[in-house]
C-alpha cells in the first residue's frame, strides 16, 4: 500500500473513532460554559463571596459538580425500568441546540448501529442490487413471507442493503435465496466498511473479500455444441 493512502485510512479511521468522542467534550464546554455563566452572578451576591478569593473558581466548580451529577442520574435512571424515556428526552434536549444536534444526531446512530449490529442482523451477505453485475453488501434479517415464496419460486429472505457512509438508513429487499451470496464477512466489519466508505481496508483485506465473492459465485459449464 502506498505511503499517501495508508495515511488517508489512518485519518479517515482515527476521525470515525474520535467523533463521539469530540461530540461529547463539546457538549459538555457547551453546558458547562453556560451553566458558569448562570452561576457566577449567584456566587457573587451570596455569603460565599465573603470566604471565596476567586468567585469564578468557585461558580466553575459548582458547575462541574452539577454536570457530573446530572450525568451520573441519567446513568442511573437509564439502567432502570423506563430508562429508555430518559434516553428519549436526552435526544429531543439535544435535537433543541442548533448545529449540535445535526452532529449529535448522525453520531448516535451510528454508535446505535455499532453496538447493536451483532444482535439485530443475522449474517452479512453480497446481493446484486440495485442491478446486476453490481454487489452490494447487505444484511439478512429474516426469512421472506410465503407469499413473496411464491412469486419467486423458491425461498426468499430479508435483507437490509445499508447506505454509505450512514448504515442506520437503507433499503428492505426481498431476495430469492439462490440469489444470496454468502460471506464470511462480520457485521463489526461490514460496519467498518459502511463508516468509512471502505478507505479503512487494506489492500490485502480487499483482495480477501473478492476471493470471498468469487469462491461463493456459482460456476456454470459451458453448454455443450454439436461441434464438440
Amino acid at each position: 500500500m502506498e505511503p499517501r493512502t495508508a495515511l488517508r485510512n489512518s485519518l479517515v479511521t482515527g476521525l470515525v473513532l474520535l467523533a463521539p468522542l469530540a461530540v461529547t467534550v463539546f457538549v459538555l464546554q457547551f453546558v458547562f460554559t453556560r451553566l458558569t455563566r448562570l452561576l457566577d452572578p449567584i456566587v457573587q451576591t451570596s455569603e460565599i463571596q465573603a470566604v471565596a478569593a476567586n468567585d469564578l473558581l468557585v461558580a466553575q466548580a459548582l458547575s462541574a459538580l452539577l454536570v457530573v451529577s446530572v450525568i451520573t442520574l441519567l446513568g442511573f435512571l437509564a439502567q432502570r425500568s423506563g430508562g429508555e424515556r430518559v434516553i428519549d428526552t436526552v435526544d429531543r434536549l439535544f435535537s433543541l441546540v442548533p448545529l449540535v444536534n445535526v452532529v449529535y444526531t448522525g453520531v448516535r446512530q451510528v454508535s446505535d448501529a455499532l453496538s447493536a449490529g451483532e444482535g439485530r442482523y443475522q449474517r452479512v451477505v453480497l446481493v446484486e442490487y440495485p442491478r446486476l453485475d453490481v454487489l452490494s453488501l447487505g444484511f439478512v434479517t429474516g426469512d421472506g413471507p410465503s407469499e413473496a415464496d411464491a412469486v419467486a419460486g423458491e425461498e426468499t429472505e430479508f435483507v437490509i442493503v445499508p447506505h454509505s457512509p450512514n448504515p442506520t438508513a437503507g433499503q428492505l429487499i426481498i431476495v430469492p435465496s439462490s440469489n444470496v451470496h454468502e460471506t464470511d464477512i462480520s457485521v463489526r466489519r461490514a460496519l467498518r466498511l459502511l463508516v468509512t466508505t471502505g478507505v479503512a481496508e487494506s489492500e490485502d483485506e480487499l483482495v480477501e473479500l473478492q476471493g470471498e465473492v468469487e469462491d461463493r459465485t456459482p460456476h456454470v459449464d459451458p453448454v455443450a455444441t454439436d461441434d464438440d
